[in-house]
């Protein structure tokens, strides 16, 4: 037969698909009949024991001395277990690091998620509360019961209230603790509040700016409170006088009511213990915050709860106090103590304020010029002048204490 050279090329095309598919055809049952036999010097792997391994070159996990057949990162780790470790971790174990610091050598610290979510969602939330619930009840007082006035009129005459020395630490304690209020708000709830107002870069330096303030303007903060306890603590000693004051409210509820006080009246009592108790403290947990894993005074403190046998009785009312404290959690207790205790001091000085400035006719002129109307003087602290009368008969009491014409 003859095939042109087209033909040609074309038989040949068929000839070949025609044995491959033979081939195809054939090669299962080709397989099925045939037996593969191993070499004489083959190895079996078998596992020595239900779920062992068995590695690339046949040899089990747990051999006798499997790291004699791996060198370098290849090497097994023996007994030892990758999800131990890991576990181990997350528990918060320490180990061995080349990183410094107290807290260098542990990984990971599960119980920060519940500290996480007190700092950022709970403590910005109860602060705006307390701050917001203070300033309502205020409003309410003033459109209830208006400005406190002085009955019987101004009579034009003053006696000195505070000297000079008294008025620099009043101010100095005021206008540091009012610096560090704003700029600690501002830590805590500014990133919610403010950034949204006045944008990324404008916060961003006011941020940078009141940290640096908080942290330094601190020091003059417990200057004068060292300062102001030295100067009042005498006056501030609770006595029986206090209990007639209680009895009619200190008068702010109802008008022509006059308890007799001293230099201090029972209220501002309450306010100047509050600041020194409060101030201490929170100035205790800021210097911890400044020199951080310096401290332990949440250790220590929780360690005598445990030695007087108290943390039983606190934990029956859902209060547990921890046997041992960690340097990071040291540090956690003292950031969410300080903001605490800050936020209750705010809503104090906020009637503090209030009191002292448009609650109160008069008031503000005691710590602003150190003066005040004899009237005045008399109806909210009568014993004081009787005794500055007393004084000033003797030669001894302050200026103007028999009463002076105002300028």
């Amino acid at each position: 037969m003859r095939f042109g050279r087209n033909g040609s090329w074309a038989g040949a095309l068929a000839l070949a698909l025609a044995l491959a598919t033979a081939a195809l055809w054939t090669a299962p049952e080709a397989s099925a009949q045939s037996s593969v036999r191993p070499p004489s010097n083959a190895v079996t792997n078998t596992p020595s024991e239900p779920g062992s391994a068995i590695p690339f070159d046949g040899l089990p996990s747990g051999g006798a001395d499997p790291a004699a057949r791996y060198e370098g990162a290849l090497a097994p780790r023996g007994a030892a277990s990758d999800s131990e470790m890991w576990r181990a971790v997350r528990q918060g174990e320490t180990f061995t690091s080349q990183k410094g610091g107290a807290m260098g050598a542990r990984l990971i610290q599960t119980e920060a998620a519940g500290w996480d979510i007190l700092r950022n969602r709970l403590l910005p939330k109860w602060s705006l509360w307390a701050i917001g619930g203070v300033l309502a009840l205020l409003a309410v007082f003033y459109l209830v019961r208006g400005k406190i006035r002085v009955d019987a009129g101004m009579s034009g005459r003053e006696i000195e209230r505070f000297k000079a020395i008294e008025r620099f630490g009043h101010w100095l304690l005021a206008g540091s603790f009012i610096i560090l209020a704003l700029s600690g708000l501002n830590i805590l709830v500014g990133r919610d509040l403010l950034l949204p107002l006045i944008g990324k870069e404008a916060f961003t330096t006011l941020t940078i700016a009141g940290k640096w303030a908080h942290n330094n303007v601190a020091w003059a903060f417990m200057l004068a409170l060292a300062m102001t306890f030295v100067l009042w603590v005498a006056h501030n000693i609770p006595g029986k006088t206090d209990l007639k004051w209680i009895a009619v409210g200190g008068g702010l509820l109802v008008k022509g009511v006059h308890p007799p006080a001293r230099k201090f009246n029972f209220g501002q009592k309450l306010i100047f213990w509050s600041v020194m108790i409060l101030g201490a403290s929170v100035s205790a947990s800021g210097v911890a915050l400044l020199f951080p894993f310096e401290t332990s005074m949440f250790g220590s403190t929780f360690a005598k709860v445990h030695a007087f046998g108290l943390a039983e009785p606190l934990a029956s009312i859902g209060l547990v106090v921890p046997a041992s404290v960690t340097p990071m959690a040291e540090q956690q207790f003292a950031l969410v103590w300080h903001a605490i205790v800050a936020i209750a001091m705010i809503v104090i000085i906020i009637a503090h304020i209030y009191i002292g400035s448009i609650g109160m006719q008069g008031a503000f002129a005691a710590m602003g010029s150190g003066w005040v109307d004899e009237n005045w003087a008399r109806e909210h602290h009568g014993l004081w002048v009787e005794e500055e009368r007393e004084k000033a008969r003797e030669g001894r009491g302050a200026r103007g204490a028999a009463g002076v014409p105002a300028e």
